[in-house]
């Protein structure tokens, strides 16, 4: 089964994408641009990255005392993106850009995570340049976002520490001045960093010229000693190698070292690192200490780093989701293809028990109810989650060329749906993966067989960027709140419009009342969670609140896809959406319903889990 035609019906139908030409930035664009971005994409993929997604799943990154190794697909498949354009192809022409809508590109990008997401695509890359786009000055972007975006050099993101994980406000790495002159460097004001990160993807390879460390530390406060929580946080630029103020690498080596590589349960052509940073083994001018430049004001990088952050958030919320999507290809194949059982069928002659005519020959798996409620679910849940991230992406593109009211709308309601577009599919879209190595039977949990493989890759993605429970808390404490509430009152706004506009529609008409009481019954979870105004009490069920919620918006995603399917006349008839009205109708009949469940410990701001002493476990 091939991705192309569900993206050119989300894309062209559902998101209207060829209206972006009518703006200003996209006006060179056509239908036939846009398609012939998803078919490099979709043609690189193909030939750079699925034939070695077991290669690099098998075939680790390893440290030989010096460098560290990966398997030639992964150089190959790295120089092919980086030649496609795609790590530019939203940048202005005149940094050698195509002025991509961000929506065309989201969407091409996701034939590289079907196709292998362990090999990747340059998303750390792009979001740190994108990063110095948004907080860097002049000479930054030129030095290092622009040759990110060539190729020349990767990036990474340095935030969690050892001791720290999640916790921001521990961080220990700190950055002190690099001598009296430091403020005068033209790179920024030059700092000298000492410190550990853990978890840093791609830290260290040799994929690149360089590798550009964004870099979270801390500068002290006047008596030397840091700042408690996070006003000290501070952001640098911290490459593996030096350079000029002409990007020319200068031979020094920086004073960054690989401490270890981590070996994951998945993601495993994706080297995972912990990173010295100022320990001594490469000083630069004989001392110790990496040298970094400030990006922004002093105590201000964490609000620059989740410009990065965000990004990421998604890019996993897509990773993850076609993880499910590859799972639910593969098993639809198997379940096609495999003989097993046969029909059951009424009793005989009195007897109470259900039985099988075993003359007969076995069906192919995919014709009993309990494979294609696998198998519905599987295509729900991807399809759904791939429908959600585009519609981010679409936001995105709204927020940058839509007019001021437009664009306002469009960061709010981004606000609100980003821990949803990252947790929604990491968490089903691994249950996805789930289903199919249920449907493979015996043989799913072997290697024989690739869902095995996408079930390890894509349990990673509950913990990327900030595991569940983090999540949870930011939509039930921050995001749902922020601006007296307005964004969660533009998502309700959206969801009434598709509610009002099924409600004409004869055949989509019970769904569109069940969405519309699930959104009441989140709207009074969201007030009883906050009616002692206790934050331990409310959040203690952030995560179920997080289901629910999450649910919710996947539903009114369903019934607004199931509109634009039904918009089409001519074409409901077609095998393609039959697939897509029968999804939303599974998702409704057997998923919506779980919500009230989830919302009731919400409501009650149940106490079990909270309560429940150290002692009784």
């Amino acid at each position: 089964m091939s991705l192309r035609p569900t993206l050119e019906f989300l894309l062209y139908q559902w998101l209207q994408a060829e209206t972006l030409q009518q703006r200003p930035r996209f006006a060179d664009h056509s239908r036939e641009t846009f398609d012939a971005v998803l078919g490099t994409c979709e043609r690189i993929a193909r030939e750079k990255y699925a034939p070695f997604n077991r290669t690099v799943d098998t075939q680790e990154p390893h440290f030989d005392g010096e460098k560290v190794i990966l398997p030639a697909c992964t150089h190959d498949a790295q120089k092919a993106y980086a030649e496609s354009g795609m790590l530019s192809a939203a940048q202005d022409y005149d940094i050698g850009g195509m002025q991509l809508p961000y929506t065309v590109e989201a969407a091409a990008n996701s034939f590289f995570g079907l196709a292998s997401v362990s090999i990747g695509s340059g998303l750390l890359t792009v979001g740190n340049a994108n990063l110095l786009m948004a907080h860097g000055t002049e000479l930054q972007k030129q030095v290092f976002a622009l040759n990110e975006f060539s190729g020349r050099f990767s990036g990474t993101m340095c935030l969690s520490e050892p001791q720290a994980g999640s916790s921001l406000s521990d961080i220990a790495t700190r950055a002190v001045p690099d001598g009296a002159d430091y403020a005068s460097d033209p790179l920024g004001p030059r700092y000298r960093l000492k410190g550990n990160k853990m978890w840093i993807s791609a830290g260290e390879h040799e994929l690149t010229e360089n590798i550009i460390h964004l870099v979270l530390a801390k500068i002290p406060g006047p008596d030397g000693k840091l700042v408690p929580g996070t006003k000290g946080i501070s952001l640098f630029i911290v490459p593996k190698k030096l350079v000029d103020t002409e990007g020319k690498l200068t031979g020094v080596r920086n004073d960054v070292a690989l401490a270890g590589l981590n070996h994951k349960l998945g993601w495993r052509g994706t080297t995972n690192t912990l990173l010295n940073f100022g320990e001594g083994k490469y000083p630069v001018g004989g001392e110790a200490g990496a040298v970094g430049y400030l990006v922004g004001q002093p105590g201000k990088g964490l609000a620059c780093m989740f410009h990065m952050m965000n990004e990421a958030r998604i890019g996993v919320g897509m990773a993850a989701t076609m993880l499910g999507l590859a799972g639910y290809y593969a098993s639809l194949d198997y379940a096609k293809n495999r003989p097993q059982g046969r029909p059951v069928q009424g009793p005989k002659d009195g007897a109470a028990a259900v039985v099988k005519d075993a003359e007969k020959p076995p069906v192919r798996i995919i014709e009993h109810a309990d494979v294609k409620r696998m198998l519905l679910a599987q295509k729900a849940y991807g399809e759904g989650a791939l429908a959600l991230n585009l519609y981010c992406a679409r936001l995105v593109d709204e927020m940058h060329t839509g007019d001021a009211a437009a664009a306002d709308e469009a960061r709010l309601l981004l606000e609100v749906l980003t821990p949803i577009a990252k947790s929604w599919p990491s968490e089903w879209c691994l249950e996805a993966n789930s289903l199919a190595i249920q449907v493979h039977g015996g043989y799913g949990y072997t290697r024989d067989f690739a869902v095995e493989q996408y079930w390890r890759d894509n349990r990673l993605n509950m913990i990327h960027e900030g595991t569940h429970g983090i999540q949870a808390m930011d939509l039930l404490g921050r995001k749902v709140l922020m601006e007296n509430g307005r964004g969660l009152t533009l998502l309700a706004g959206r969801i009434n419009a598709t509610v009002q506009r099924a409600l004409q529609v004869p055949r989509l008409a019970a769904q569109a009342n069940a969405l519309a009481g699930a959104l009441q019954q989140v709207g009074a979870a969201t007030k009883a969670a906050w009616a002692t105004g206790q934050p331990a009490e409310a959040l203690a069920n952030a995560v179920p609140y997080m289901q629910a919620f999450g649910h919710t918006v996947l539903a009114w995603v369903w019934l607004d896809v199931a509109l634009a399917t039904l918009g089409q006349d001519e074409a409901t008839a077609q095998p393609a959406s039959q697939g897509r009205l029968g999804a939303a109708q599974y998702f409704f009949h057997y998923e919506l319903p779980k919500i009230g469940a989830w919302l009731q410990v919400v409501s009650q701001r149940d106490p079990t889990c909270a309560d429940f002493p150290e002692e009784a476990f």
